[in-house]
């Protein structure tokens, strides 16, 4: 038996009573997991499926012909608390759909982890601008952050800032919260406008699909703008 605390990205229900879980583990990273039986009608734990939850999960012994470790037990970190608004289970949402893109090629990595609970506790005290500093802060985490320079604007291409402008969104103002990000010494005291928490979060939108192979804008970032709109 293995035992792991990871938090849940994402899942897939799997036949009429089972499930594929997309996990990031303390331990062991991303990994996708067998959970047999979660959506039965006996089965209490269906309710632990919600995103970003943080779960104690013991599994299996595999073989190493197996793909994809099953789930023997799973239960409810201790001391973890559960969101009831409406506001704070959307942006968890679209969180995890972001660091299921982000983290599935990741193996342990401590400093995602705590980023992650770091998250997950400034919700827990109504920081409405938590998810902005999480996906600001990840772009130093898998080490993409742009590099801090004196001229005015920053272009979302090179990762430099430049004296010209060289893309509309980057304007010499979200240019300047760029800089006020890059320099914080903690990144979720930060409180944006209305305005500025929009356009900033498509800044950084254009800029994680220039240097982030693959990426793309989640689905769940439209219904999170109609929730806060």
């Amino acid at each position: 038996m293995l035992n792991q605390t990871c938090f849940l990205l994402s899942y897939v229900k799997y036949g009429d009573n089972d499930a594929i879980l997309h996990c990031f583990s303390a331990e062991s990273g991303y990994q996708s997991l067998f959970a047999k039986g979660i959506y039965s009608s006996k089965n209490k734990k269906k309710p632990y499926l919600f995103p970003l939850n943080l779960l104690n999960i013991t599994l299996s012994k595999v073989s190493n012909h197996q793909s994809i470790s099953n789930v023997s037990k799973i239960e409810l970190a201790a001391d973890f608390y559960d969101f009831n608004e409406v506001k704070i289970n959307t942006i968890l949402f679209f969180a995890a759909d972001f660091l299921h893109q982000i983290l599935r090629n990741e193996h342990q990595n401590q400093a995602a982890f705590d980023e992650i609970k770091i998250f997950r506790n400034e919700l827990s005290v109504a920081n409405p601008d938590s998810y902005i500093s999480l996906i600001f802060n990840f772009l130093k985490i898998i080490g993409i952050a742009p590099l801090l320079g004196e001229e005015k604007y920053l272009n979302p291409e090179s990762g430099t800032f430049n004296q010209e402008i060289g893309n509309p969104i980057f304007t010499d103002g979200i240019s300047l919260l760029w800089k006020r990000f890059l320099t914080a010494q903690k990144p979720y005291e930060i409180r944006l406008k209305r305005t500025e928490r929009t356009a900033f979060l498509d800044s950084l939108m254009i800029y994680y699909h220039l240097h982030f192979t693959g990426f793309y804008v989640p689905n769940s970032l439209a219904i999170l703008r109609q929730i806060y709109e």
